[in-house]
Parts: structure tokens; C-alpha cells; sequence
């Protein structure tokens, strides 16, 4: 996902057309996933528990934050930002996204876990 995002965001700087479906909103789709990924990922080192998860209400709230002031605040303050609802949709998107592929990532970690155990038993 980050060398999808980063490429996107290269290609946009040295002025390669790109699709306008990726060019206005793939990153956008890419960027709560992105960030909710180094979260957990910073705190499952912290806290040494490879299984800790994301409740949905902080998903929620991060992807409500980002779709406010990305697409609400910086649009009334700074004339270089302009507001999108499309934009808004792809942040919840992403976020219902990360959620859903956290949950499906769980239920393999604690069956192979579950396995592990079983295998020490036999």
C-alpha cells in the first residue's frame, strides 16, 4: 500500500498523467489504512502483544478527523486545498477497510496460534 501510495505521489510531482481516478482519490482511499497500519504497528511493538486491534469507534473518530480537516477546515483556511465529499467517503472507505482486513488477520493469527498449541500437545 505505501509503495502504491509513494508511486502515485512521485508520478503526481514529475507531471505523469495518471488516470483521474487514481490522480484525485486513490490516496485518499490509501491514506487512513496507511496511517492506522503505522499506529498499530508502532503500538504492537510498544506493547509487545502482536495481537492488540483497533476498536472501530477510534477507526471512526480518526477516519471522522481526517474528513473535517482535510475536507472542511484547510478548504476555508488555505486557498491550495479544496473540499471533496468524494474525498470523505474514501477516508471512512479506508477506514471500514482496515477494519475488516484487522479482523480477518486476527482470526489467522489466533488460528495458527490455536494450531501451535495443539501441535505442542500432540
Amino acid at each position: 500500500m505505501l509503495l502504491i501510495a509513494a508511486s502515485v505521489y512521485v508520478l503526481q510531482k514529475v507531471a505523469t498523467p495518471l488516470p483521474l481516478v487514481v490522480n484525485n482519490y486513490l490516496n485518499d482511499l490509501l491514506c487512513i489504512p496507511l496511517v492506522l497500519g503505522a499506529l498499530i504497528f508502532i503500538i504492537r511493538k510498544l506493547k509487545h502483544d502482536p495481537r492488540f486491534t483497533l476498536p472501530f469507534g477510534f477507526i471512526f473518530i480518526l477516519s471522522s478527523y481526517y474528513a473535517i480537516f482535510f475536507e472542511y477546515y484547510l478548504p476555508k483556511t488555505n486557498i491550495r486545498y479544496t473540499s471533496d465529499w468524494i474525498d470523505v467517503l474514501l477516508y471512512f472507505l479506508g477506514g471500514i477497510l482496515f477494519y475488516l482486513f484487522q479482523r480477518v488477520r486476527d482470526k489467522k493469527v489466533v488460528k495458527m496460534k490455536e494450531y501451535q498449541i495443539n501441535r505442542r500437545v500432540d
